[in-house]
């Protein structure tokens, strides 16, 4: 007795006696690393072309702007070679910087599409670039016009961000349509492996796609697949047929999760097995929803131990943050006077009530506070929540209708673009709320955290935060806690920034409102 399945159209039998699948159609030398292997060697072309064309365009500029002209035949002023002019110099800087950029991997085949680890690289060789300029000029006093540098340096580097940025949301339009994956293959055991798995759909726009699972036991269940995010993804071997499994699914990366399974050894052993086939190990040490910055590997006898720096919020709570509140919050208020103005007569003029509506709000510590909201709804509205319970829509605690009748007309528009929520900037400014940071909870869903939740009120709720970028009201309850709690450990000013760019996004798109 055996049975039979197929993935991907290769026949896989699996019989009782030998419980060990054999592959019956796909030699073992033939790999499906060539579409992977091309769409990347394509995308880093694509790169060392546009940086080159932004280094030699940043120069020229400075060189035009600075001298009136891109031939200038100047000479910089310098005692101990003179005779160098200013074409040169702008040759020999353009050449260091992308010398720069490869010495500092932006291009690296694990990081590239990925964002934030690019754009480091990027920031780094470029201030490590004109930093040994610098040096280099006051120790041989070579006077470089340091109008040329002041040109050169800003437009290259935002020139070198604007065109990765551009080129990340290619390649994240690409992945949208099916195309730039990496094919995944985890190893681990069936919780392992299903966390490991959603945790890959969850970020579609990665790229990573799971095509099978290794799991212990996993050759006795073959014809069963795991149930991950509404999708089923085959269970294809177990911890014993890896390559075989990679053969069959035509895998070009294999993750390994809950490394118990294989021991140092056999994972040491699994490396060279899967050289010769081009195919990428990743073994993650099964920690989830920790930022880059916190992580250090530190090798200890031979072994790459795992770092993880305590959680940031006590950072979230510095003066550098509070002050940049005050400021952001102040400058918005005034770019948005008009806005607001329009919003108050509009709720003024369509519907009995104030203007405002101050609802009460925990903030950090779990102190309360009223925020500061444009009125949405009828005057009369808290009245009527109780016969409307039953018909939530929202995540959890929290209580959403998409069609909640207390709403009046206006409300709905100020609603769909978040304009009810701008003065909240007036609760930024009393010191009550921060501009990023996790949703301002009620005192009712206070009430019901537990020990864990309870730690988004160790930082200021915001006006915005991972939530408002992420899909704001279509989240779960237990994503909204995760983004929140992420929040709350991983702070950086670098994500406060991201953030409020994204929620100019959202906000404008009206992506999950109501």
């Amino acid at each position: 007795m055996h049975e039979r399945f197929e993935v991907r159209g290769v026949r896989v039998e699996f019989r009782e006696q030998k419980q060990q699948p054999t592959v019956t159609s796909r030699p073992a030398h033939v790999r499906s690393t060539t579409g992977r292997d091309s769409w990347r060697s394509e995308y880093l072309i694509r790169l060392q072309v546009s940086d080159t064309l932004v280094v030699i365009s940043a120069v020229a500029l400075a060189q035009m702007l600075r001298f009136g002209k891109i031939d200038y035949d100047g000479e910089v002023d310098w005692a101990l070679s003179p005779g160098i002019g200013y074409t040169t110099i702008s040759v020999a800087i353009a050449l260091l910087w992308l010398g720069s950029l490869a010495l500092a991997r932006s291009r690296s085949r694990g990081i590239i599409g990925s964002g934030p680890e690019e754009y480091r690289r990027i920031t780094s060789a470029t201030m490590r670039l004109f930093g040994l300029i610098a040096i280099v000029s006051l120790l041989f006093q070579v006077d470089v016009a340091r109008g040329y540098l002041a040109i050169a340096l800003p437009v290259g580097y935002f020139g070198l961000m604007l065109s990765r940025q551009a080129w990340r949301k290619y390649a994240v339009h690409m992945r949208q349509q099916g195309e730039y994956q990496t094919t995944v293959l985890v190893v681990g055991a069936r919780n392992a492996a299903r966390a490991m798995t959603a945790s890959f759909a969850r970020d579609r726009n990665a790229g990573y796609r799971v095509v099978g699972v290794c799991t212990p036991g996993g050759t006795a269940d073959a014809d069963k697949n795991l149930a991950v995010a509404g999708d089923e993804v085959p269970i294809v071997g177990d911890e014993h047929s890896i390559l075989e499994a990679v053969q069959l699914t035509g895998a070009d990366t294999v993750v390994v999760t809950a490394t118990e399974q294989l021991g140092h050894q056999r994972i040491r052993d699994l490396v060279w097995q899967l050289e010769p086939l081009d195919v990428d190990l990743v073994v993650t040490p099964g920690i989830v929803d920790i930022a880059g910055q916190r992580l250090e590997i530190r090798p200890v006898a031979d072994m790459p131990l795992v770092h993880i720096d305590k959680p940031q919020y006590d950072r979230a709570m510095s003066f550098g943050k509070h002050a940049f509140d005050v400021c952001f919050a102040a400058v918005a208020l005034l770019l948005i006077a008009p806005v607001m103005i329009w919003a108050a007569l509009a709720v003024r003029m369509t519907s009995r009530g104030p203007v405002f509506y101050r609802s009460e709000r925990m903030g950090i510590d779990g102190k309360p506070f009223k925020m500061i909201k444009f009125r949405s709804m009828y005057e009369d509205a808290d009245r009527h929540l109780d016969a409307l319970v039953r018909q939530n829509q929202g995540a959890g605690l929290l209580f959403k209708m998409r069609n909640d009748p207390r709403v009046t007309p206006v409300g709905r528009i100020l609603r769909k673009y978040s304009l009810d929520e701008l003065p909240q900037f007036l609760n930024v400014l009393r010191g009550e709320m921060s501009v990023v940071g996790p949703r301002p909870p009620l005192r009712r869903e206070v009430d019901a955290y537990d020990g864990v939740v309870r730690r988004r009120l160790l930082v200021k709720p915001g006006v915005t935060g991972l939530w408002q970028v992420s899909g704001r009201s279509d989240l779960s309850w237990d994503e909204s806690v995760r983004l929140d709690l992420y929040y709350v450990e991983n702070w950086s000013m670098l994500q406060d920034l991201l953030i409020i760019k994204k929620t100019l996004n959202a906000v404008t798109g009206s992506q999950g409102a109501y």
